[in-house]
C-alpha cells in the first residue's frame, strides 16, 4: 500500500493513472459510438438496442459506476498534474516559456478537459436524465414542441439534433473530445512505457486517425438530422412516427 501511495505521488505515477483511466474512457467512447450509429438503421433498431442495454441493470449500472470512478480519477489527477506543472514552469519576471513539439497537444488538454466535463453534464441532462428532470409533455431544454419520450430514445436524440441549441454544444463537445483523444492516445503509450522512437510517428498517426474517425462518427448524427430538417430532399435521419413501448425503459 505504501509503495502504491508513493508511486501515485510521483509525476510518473499520476500519468500512469491518467493513462489507465483514459483507456477506460476510450473503450467506452468506441462502444458508445457503435451503439449510436445504430440510429442510421432506424428507430426500431436503435430503440431495441437501448432496451437491451436497460435489460441488464447490473451491467449498465456497473459500467456507470466504473465510468464515474474513472472520471473522478482522471479529472482529479489531471488537475494535480496541471498544478504541479504550473508551479514548475513559473519563473521570475523575465521568465520565457519554451514549448516542446508535443506541448501544443498537451496545452489543449487544459481547455478540452473542462469543456468535456460540461459537455458530459449537458449530454446526460439531454438524453439520460431528461425524463426525470422534465415532466412528460414538457418542452425539453426549453425547446417548444420537443418533448421527452422514455420509450423512444431514437426520437429523443433525432428531434434534439434538429435544433441548433442542441447541435452547437454537441459539436463543440465532440471537437473538444477529438483534441483530448489525440493527446490522450498519443501520450498513453509513453505513460505506460510502450513508447519507442522508431514507432513514435506511427503512434502519432494512430492518435490522429482514431480521433478523426471517432469525431466524424459522432458528428455524423447531428449533421444528418440537421440536414434532414433543413432540406425536403434529404432523409438521412428523420423522426419516427411509430409508437414504441419497452418495459425495460420505464
Amino acid at each position: 500500500m505504501q509503495r502504491a501511495l508513493t508511486l501515485y505521488n510521483t509525476t510518473i505515477g499520476k500519468k500512469v493513472l491518467m493513462a489507465v483511466s483514459g483507456t477506460v474512457f476510450l473503450g467506452f467512447v468506441v462502444g458508445h459510438l457503435s451503439g449510436n450509429l445504430k440510429a442510421f438503421a432506424g428507430a426500431q433498431a436503435f430503440n431495441e438496442y437501448s432496451a437491451w442495454l436497460h435489460s441488464m441493470p447490473a451491467v449498465l449500472w456497473g459500467t456507470r459506476i466504473v465510468l464515474a470512478g474513472a472520471l473522478a480519477v482522471h479529472f482529479s489527477t489531471a488537475y494535480q498534474l496541471w498544478s504541479r506543472n504550473k508551479k514548475a514552469t513559473t519563473g521570475g519576471r523575465y521568465h520565457v516559456k519554451k514549448f516542446q513539439e508535443s506541448d501544443y497537444a498537451a496545452r489543449t488538454m487544459y481547455w478540452s478537459g473542462p469543456i468535456l466535463f460540461f459537455f458530459i453534464a449537458f449530454h446526460l441532462i439531454h438524453l439520460t436524465l431528461g425524463g426525470a428532470i422534465w415532466p412528460e409533455g414538457a418542452a425539453l431544454l426549453g425547446i417548444e414542441g420537443y418533448a421527452f419520450d422514455k420509450h423512444n430514445p431514437y426520437n429523443n436524440m433525432v428531434n434534439g439534433f434538429r435544433h441548433w441549441p442542441v447541435v452547437v454544444p454537441y459539436v463543440i463537445g465532440v471537437v473538444a473530445l477529438g483534441f483530448h483523444l489525440f493527446h490522450g492516445i498519443y501520450s498513453m503509450f509513453q505513460s505506460l512505457g510502450l513508447s519507442h522512437p522508431k514507432y513514435n510517428e506511427y503512434r502519432k498517426d494512430l492518435a490522429i486517425g482514431l480521433s478523426i474517425i471517432l469525431v466524424a462518427g459522432f458528428l455524423s448524427l447531428p449533421m444528418a438530422a440537421l440536414a434532414t430538417a433543413m432540406s425536403d430532399s434529404i432523409s438521412w435521419l428523420e423522426p419516427s412516427t411509430q409508437r414504441f413501448f419497452f418495459p425495460e425503459l420505464n
